[in-house]
């Protein structure tokens, strides 16, 4: 079984490197995350390891457990950070093992692989996370133990998953298939992604 917590070391720092490469107007583009640019995704990546359970928790009262609102306030905060902050504040806690609550080490690894496309994608660029990674990501998506936040419950019933670039299938139905990254980015709710999918079962990832 393959060493979560390393991998998404491994990913935090990929991160850093990509984060230092951009300009200032490209940390100011807006990501495929709504209401996010990339300095606020960059803030996002640090969040888990300054933010403390407890905290997060306590705070949420005020949004009314609202978790997306209490990760959006805590985004915003930290996104007011200098640049070079974030970025450092990223390399120096990469081998943080954080294990949230209800999603465990997999949802910290999930958001490497996914927020580091969401910042790379509208920017025109390639970078991205080793493809075996995303077989990781897949096998942990379509399985029973897959955070409600990453894919709520019922959206892959009925359909036939397969990656194309790493022999990897998953489910019965109606087909959706293209490359690993694709498919990661369609089920966590990427709709930007659906363009590199073919079948008749895109329509149903929501």
């Amino acid at each position: 079984m393959a060493d979560v917590f390393a991998l998404t070391s491994a990913n935090r720092l990929m991160i850093a490197d990509f984060l230092e490469g951009l300009d200032e107007q490209a940390w100011t583009a807006t990501t495929l995350c709504e209401g996010w640019t990339v300095r606020h995704m960059a803030a996002h990546l640090v969040q888990p390891m300054l933010i403390g359970f407890g905290r997060f928790f306590l705070v949420s009262f005020r949004y009314r457990g609202d978790t997306a609102r209490t990760v959006d306030h805590f985004t915003r905060r930290l996104a007011g950070k200098p640049r070079g902050e974030l970025i450092a504040l990223l390399r120096q806690h990469a081998h943080d093992r954080v294990d949230p609550p209800r999603v465990g080490p997999m949802g910290p690894f999930a958001e490497t692989c996914v927020h580091l496309r969401d910042i790379a994608r509208p920017l025109g660029l390639d970078a991205g996370v080793p493809v075996e990674h995303w077989r990781i990501l897949l096998d942990y998506l379509v399985s029973p133990a897959a955070a409600p936040a990453l894919c709520p419950p019922g959206r892959l019933d009925g359909l036939r998953l397969t990656a194309t670039d790493i022999g990897w299938s998953a489910g019965e139905g109606e087909s959706v298939s293209g490359p690993a990254e694709a498919l990661g980015m369609a089920i966590t709710g990427r709709r930007a992604a659906y363009a590199d999918l073919a079948g008749p079962g895109v329509p149903r990832l929501g």
